[in-house]
């Protein structure tokens, strides 16, 4: 780098010069010091003044009073040390005297030789405590590692969506597919054991935020950001399976996915696929983003969700508008059903999740719960009487339906927690948290398992949503990120279960 007015070599000898020049003061004090040791009636002044120096006279002044008195507290402590030494030689003598003297004749070497050894008697147990823990502690994660990666299996990866994915779900009639809403203005139908994209729906003008499938029939159940949600028919043709791919391969690259691109997806891009572009009917009195919907049981109606504080409830064959659920003081981020009760229950920004219950026509009763600091990302039913409510509070609450005035269990987490899921068969809870971990809970709170995270599989951005399908005698766990893919896991359950 030029430097101006002068060269670089300049530049550089002139930088050099200082630490010189400090360096030769320092050792022209020291021989100050010496000659004044033999010379007592020597001034320093009088030695430095016949010295070249090119320091202003003030600073050099100012100097030589600083090397003064550091000169003097040197001093001092040279005759405190002095009349310790003499007070240590007097008591030496009295020990001498009484039959008791330290080995060596020195006393203060035999108490600090004593101090020592005390104290590394104390540094040596601290070590091996410390070391004994951290040891412990490095094994039992390790354990853990292995646990979950024999416990939980990737299964399939289906990557296609040119953004991140919000929501997804599995059909409840054959045949059995996986459906992803992505914020890139589409919904995917897969097929699970190959992981090929089977159609595209593309009738959104926004975001899709959420998919639900309904119960009986080949119908699916879309919100977008485009203020509606659509009910649109599909039908596809699964392929032949293909072999399963070997997961059974260790991951010795534990290295933090993050430092990928954010647009860099293993696999291949998206293909081309049948594409529908028509709703079969589409629900719009929302007046802002329709964040989730659901199918309420039977599938004769539905139930949306919005950031314009109000859930509303539509008739499917009319599309008209036949409740507006409204009460909430801020945005809602989630809508649920009942599996086989007319019950609803939404989520809100205002730390808040409501019960609305429809199981008598004449009277929609509702019930608020408080039970969370900060934003309620979502709350489902279980199979039986449960509600669990997931929060950017960093904590999970089970409820029962029976006593909703406090939670029968809390669970409690390092990251915020998205839309959670639980399973049918063995109520496992499967937690989706911002730092891009998954973690397994039982009803009571007890962890289970984390699905392995590495630089081969995992994700790699926040996991947004979780889904479980039981079907075939076999438990797979789906899960989606703003990774812009979704993936396939095999828990073993009986496996899970007597770990715990």
């Amino acid at each position: 780098m030029p430097v101006e007015g002068g060269s670089s070599s300049g530049s550089a000898s002139a930088a050099r010069h200082p630490k010189q020049k400090r360096k030769a003061h320092s050792l022209s004090i020291r021989r100050t010091n010496s000659i004044e040791d033999r010379l007592p009636g020597f001034q320093r002044g009088d030695m430095l003044e016949g010295q070249d120096s090119k320091l202003p006279p003030p600073l050099r002044n100012n100097l030589l009073d600083l090397f003064g008195q550091i000169e003097r507290e040197f001093e001092n402590l040279y005759i405190e040390n002095l009349e310790l030494r003499r007070e240590i030689d007097s008591l030496n003598e009295r020990l001498t005297g009484d039959g008791q003297a330290i080995e060596g004749g020195d006393p203060t070497k035999g108490a600090l030789k004593t101090k020592a050894s005390h104290s590394t008697s104390q540094l040596s147990q601290k070590l091996k405590t410390t070391y004994k823990a951290s040891t412990s502690k490095i094994v039992s994660s390790f354990k853990a590692t292995a646990g979950s990666r024999a416990l939980c299996q990737l299964l399939k990866e289906y990557v296609g969506h040119r953004d991140g994915i919000w929501d997804l779900s599995i059909t409840r009639t054959p045949p059995v597919v996986l459906g992803t809403a992505s914020a890139d203005h589409s919904a995917l139908l897969w097929s699970i054991e190959t992981g090929k994209c089977l159609l595209r729906y593309a009738g959104h003008a926004g975001s899709v935020n959420s998919i639900k499938f309904h119960p009986t029939e080949q119908m699916a159940l879309t919100a977008s950001g485009d203020q509606t949600a659509h009910i649109w028919r599909y039908m596809v043709q699964l392929p032949a399976p293909q072999p399963p791919p070997d997961v059974s391969a260790p991951c010795d690259d534990d290295q933090d996915s993050s430092d990928r691109e954010e647009g860099e997806v293993d696999g291949e891009g998206p293909c081309e696929v049948p594409t529908v572009r028509l709703a079969t009917a589409t629900m719009k009195s929302h007046q802002g983003v329709v964040i989730a919907a659901d199918w309420l049981v039977g599938g004769r109606q539905v139930v949306t969700a919005s950031w314009d504080r109000a859930a509303n409830l539509y008739e499917v064959e009319t599309s008209e508008l036949v409740h507006a659920l409204t009460g909430h003081d801020q945005e809602l981020t989630h809508c649920c059903t009942h599996p086989t009760q007319r019950l609803v229950v939404t989520s809100s920004r205002d730390t808040t999740f409501r019960l609305w219950d429809f199981r008598d026509p004449s009277i929609h009763s509702v019930n608020v719960f408080q039970g969370h600091t900060d934003t309620v990302t979502s709350a489902v039913f279980t199979v039986g009487d449960n509600v669990v409510s997931g929060s950017d509070d960093r904590t999970v609450k089970v409820w029962d339906l029976k006593n909703m005035r406090s939670p029968i269990a809390t669970i409690r987490t390092d990251s915020a927690v998205n839309r959670i899921s639980v399973s049918a068969n063995q109520r496992i809870i499967a937690l989706p948290h911002d730092n891009r971990q998954v973690r397994l809970f039982d009803m009571s709170g007890v962890r289970l398992a984390r699905l392995p995270r590495s630089n081969r599989m995992g994700h790699r951005r926040m996991v947004c949503c979780t889904t479980w399908n039981e079907e075939n005698q076999s438990c797979n766990l789906f899960t989606c990120g703003f990774d812009r893919q979704a993936i396939g896991w095999n828990i073993n359950i009986p496996a899970l279960l007597q770990e715990k």
